[in-house]
């Protein structure tokens, strides 16, 4: 299987919701599309929402039905019409000679236009708190909902089961069916992003200890590639000098994990870059080290820092949950929150694992 990234590390690359300059209201105001109330005898399955994992990992039972199910994403989509405008503006912000060349979208102005209207989300608030789960956030930007509860509430709410599986030599939990939505919904309602925990894969790779041949040697040891060799292979150092380093500009990078503020100095002191300590953002609970994924996300703040040296590094990383991946979690919150006008992110994931996932980073 391939995995494909989903960003890559210090990669500089634009979003629309992230920018701090704004420009006026395009559309008209947005009109409701949810005109009857949610009737669960009615309900509509959405394909594509099982973990392709759960037909081959080992089921090992069903999850206790009091498991906490903690910031599940409602994934809330555009109005076909709504779709088209957002698609012109997309190639007009891209195009020098229109007037909407790089007039960027704030999150709030992006769901005034192409979000869904207040009237819609009221009502899916409303539903969902009846169904007796806790809504933690709507997303600025209106295409997302986050909201808690527990197995057995998701059970039922959604018409699926949850259940154990062992997959790779470790224990998850996941839908074992696609889940189904009341048909009233489904105007706006894309799917939930997911209900497991199968999370998107770091993509570095640890060289074993042992013999190396290595890329170069010089009186005896081996050189490693360094910020400054990157900088003149790739012809950075030209910016540099030209006064582009990065600086006055923010890079926020996703995380899952919690860093050693140390590992980032010393390795700008090892290699000769001036002192820039990221600014780390916890998002929800604290995740801690997480064994694994440390590497990553130091591998992603230091090297984001060592091409635009003199930028802002913003490293958000929110704990992962039963249903939420904190990679997602964090782009999530990078966005909407408009940390920063870049965002690195250097993890992978088959987009035929992700199912409405897809909408959602789309």
């Amino acid at each position: 299987m391939t995995y494909k990234p989903l960003g890559r590390a210090a990669s500089w690359v634009p979003l629309l919701c992230l920018s701090f300059a704004f420009t006026s209201l395009l559309g008209a105001q947005v009109r409701p599309r949810i005109t009857r109330r949610p009737d669960d005898s009615a309900v509509v399955r959405i394909p594509g929402t099982t973990h392709p994992a759960v037909a081959i990992a080992t089921p090992v039972g069903r999850a206790p039905g009091n498991l906490p199910m903690d910031r599940i994403l409602l994934h809330l989509q555009s109005s076909p019409e709504q779709e088209a405008a957002l698609q012109q503006l997309l190639a007009e912000q891209q195009d020098p000679s229109s007037p909407r060349y790089h007039a960027w979208l704030s999150p709030e102005q992006f769901g005034e236009q192409f979000g869904a209207a207040q009237q819609d989300i009221d009502a899916i608030t409303s539903w969902l708190q009846t169904e007796g789960f806790r809504v933690t956030e709507v997303a600025p930007g209106r295409r997302a909902i986050e909201f808690s509860g527990t197995v057995q509430q998701v059970e039922r709410v959604f018409h699926t089961e949850i259940n154990q599986y062992d997959w790779n030599g470790e224990r998850h939990i996941a839908n074992a069916a696609d889940i189904s939505i009341p048909e009233a919904l489904t105007p706006v309602v894309a799917g939930v992003v997911s209900l497991h925990n199968f999370g998107p894969r770091h993509l570095h790779h640890v060289v074993a200890a042992g013999p190396v041949t290595p890329q170069a040697v010089f009186s005896g040891g081996v050189r490693a590639i360094a910020p400054y060799d990157f900088a003149a292979i790739y012809n950075v150092s030209s910016l540099w000098s030209a006064g582009f380093d990065g600086t006055g500009q923010s890079i926020a990078v996703v995380g899952e994990t919690d860093i050693k503020v140390s590992d980032v100095t010393a390795f700008r002191s090892f290699t000769g870059l001036p002192v820039n300590n990221p600014t780390i953002i916890v998002n929800g609970k604290d995740p801690g080290i997480v064994s694994g994924e440390e590497t990553e996300a130091d591998l992603d703040v230091e090297w984001a820092g060592a091409v635009a040296r003199g930028a802002t590094i913003n490293f958000v990383t929110s704990a992962s949950t039963n249903t939420s991946d904190g990679i997602t979690l964090s782009a999530q919150y990078i966005v909407q929150h408009a940390t920063a006008p870049v965002m690195s992110l250097s993890y992978g994931l088959c987009e035929a694992q992700m199912g409405t996932g897809n909408q959602f980073y789309s």
